[in-house]
This record gives structure tokens, C-alpha cells and sequence, in this order.
């Protein structure tokens, strides 16, 4: 039987990385889309034979068409698109933040987005089934003073639900996860750094710990799999708990136990 092929991007680092490994270890063959050549060439090095490394710009629509029509020509057609490119800001206001920057945000997280649906939604439909997998956030839910990010990823998560209702004739289904605080290696430099208070941060979550990368492959990998088939259109948290815990961990009126 022919492999799967799935093809994430941002599969460089981070919650890409850990799930292009774990579609690896799933049997598919996996592209990897990244604009860091050296990060992306060494995970599918250290992946294997499962894995190809394609540099690419998600913000750029013809590159994303060239690549797309690369992997179709070495792997096979897309059968599973997780779109895991993105940027990462800083706290700003709308009223100061760098515009250059907020352009390039949005033309990386969102129009990456669209960029990659597009081309590899297109080697799908003929085949009357796929899977894709956009990245949301708990930003998706609740507004963040950090104004491009947290509009791109609201804008997401409807992405994900036109998709879904459009692709869905064409047997593909499209789906969202929406992660909080993700434990990666640029989350715990801050920490150590001092740039995020986790003491405040695990205020804010339901669970005493945060999700790691590959929790949020597991997710990632449930909502490719034929365990899904009648899921779309969906923003599935990968949050320990925040967005239900946000508003009644900051009630004025305290919770009903001593905090240790």
C-alpha cells in the first residue's frame, strides 16, 4: 500500500517538527515545508527516508505552487496539509505597534495559510479525500494584546470552517487545533530569560502543566486519522484547560479553595 503523503509546514522546529515526526512514525511520507534550510534539512535527516526537506516562503503564493507541484512530482499528491508556518510577536497596541510588522505577520500566518490550502487542497480533490489541519490558538477565542497574531489567528479559525463547508463535497475534511502555551525551546528561553512569568502563566489553566510539542502532534495526528472521518470544521484546544479556566481563575470574587 502506498504511503500517505503529508506535508507540513513550519516542520522545521517546534509543533511542526513534532508532527512531522509523528505522521512519520504513522507511516506517511512527509514533506517538510520551511524557510529554514539548515533546521528543515537536519529533522528530515534525522527522520529518515520518510521525510523530504523543501525550503519555501508559505507568505509567497508562487513558491508555494512550485513546491506544491514538487512534492506532487517526487512523493505523490497531498493527502494531509497541516499548516503549522507561522510568526511569533511580542506584546504591542494597535495604536503603536510597527505596521511593516504587522503586515508581514499577516502575510506569513494568514496568507501562508491560504497560500498552502489552495495549492495542496488542489491534489485532494481528485482524489475524493484528504485532511487538513490549520493552526489555531487559544488567540482564536479571546483577545491578547498582541493585535496581528491574535486577528490572524481568529481569522483562522473562520478559514477553517469555509474550508471545510467548501472541501467537505470533495470528501476533505478541515479542522483547527488551537494550542495555548506550548512548551517549545523559544517558550522556555523566555522563561529563563525572564521575558514570561510562568507563575502567572499556570494561573490562567485548569491542568498544572502545559502541552508540549508533540501534544499537540497527537492531536494533530487524531484529527488527519480515519478516527476523524466525521469531524470538520472544528478548533479543537490543545490548552490545559485555559479557556475555561481564564475567566474563573480571575474572578474578583477568588475560587472556592486555597491556593498552594
Amino acid at each position: 500500500m502506498a504511503r500517505a503523503v503529508a506535508v507540513v509546514t513550519g516542520g522545521a522546529s517546534g509543533i511542526g517538527e513534532a508532527t512531522a515526526r509523528r505522521l512519520a512514525a504513522d507511516g506517511c511520507s512527509v514533506a517538510i515545508v520551511d524557510v529554514n534550510a539548515a533546521a528543515g534539512e537536519a529533522v528530515a535527516g534525522s527522520i529518515g527516508q520518510a521525510a523530504r526537506f523543501y525550503a519555501c516562503d508559505v507568505s509567497d503564493a508562487k513558491a508555494v505552487e512550485d513546491v506544491a507541484a514538487r512534492v506532487e512530482a517526487d512523493l505523490g499528491p497531498a493527502g494531509i496539509l497541516v499548516t503549522s508556518a507561522g510568526l511569533i510577536p511580542n506584546t504591542e497596541s494597535i495604536m503603536e505597534m510597527d505596521m511593516a510588522a504587522h503586515d508581514r505577520m499577516w502575510q506569513v500566518n494568514y496568507n501562508g495559510t491560504v497560500h498552502c490550502a489552495r495549492a495542496f487542497a488542489r491534489q485532494m480533490i481528485p482524489q475524493g479525500k484528504g485532511a487538513i489541519v490549520t493552526l489555531g490558538s487559544i488567540n482564536s477565542r479571546l483577545p491578547l494584546p498582541i493585535p496581528a497574531y491574535n486577528m490572524g489567528k481568529a481569522a483562522i479559525e473562520r478559514l477553517t470552517q469555509l474550508l471545510a463547508v467548501e472541501l467537505g463535497r470533495h470528501g476533505i475534511r478541515v479542522n483547527s487545533v488551537g494550542p495555548t502555551y506550548v512548551m517549545t525551546p523559544p517558550l522556555r528561553a523566555k522563561v529563563a530569560a525572564g521575558q514570561r512569568d510562568m507563575n502567572k502563566i499556570m494561573g490562567l489553566h485548569a491542568l498544572p502543566r502545559l502541552p508540549e510539542p508533540a501534544d499537540i502532534a497527537d492531536a494533530i495526528a487524531f484529527l488527519c486519522s480515519d478516527q476523524a472521518r466525521a469531524v470538520t470544521g472544528v478548533l479543537l484546544p490543545v490548552d490545559a484547560g485555559f479557556l475555561a479556566a481564564v475567566s474563573y481563575r480571575t474572578y474578583a470574587g477568588g475560587v472556592p479553595w486555597t491556593e498552594a
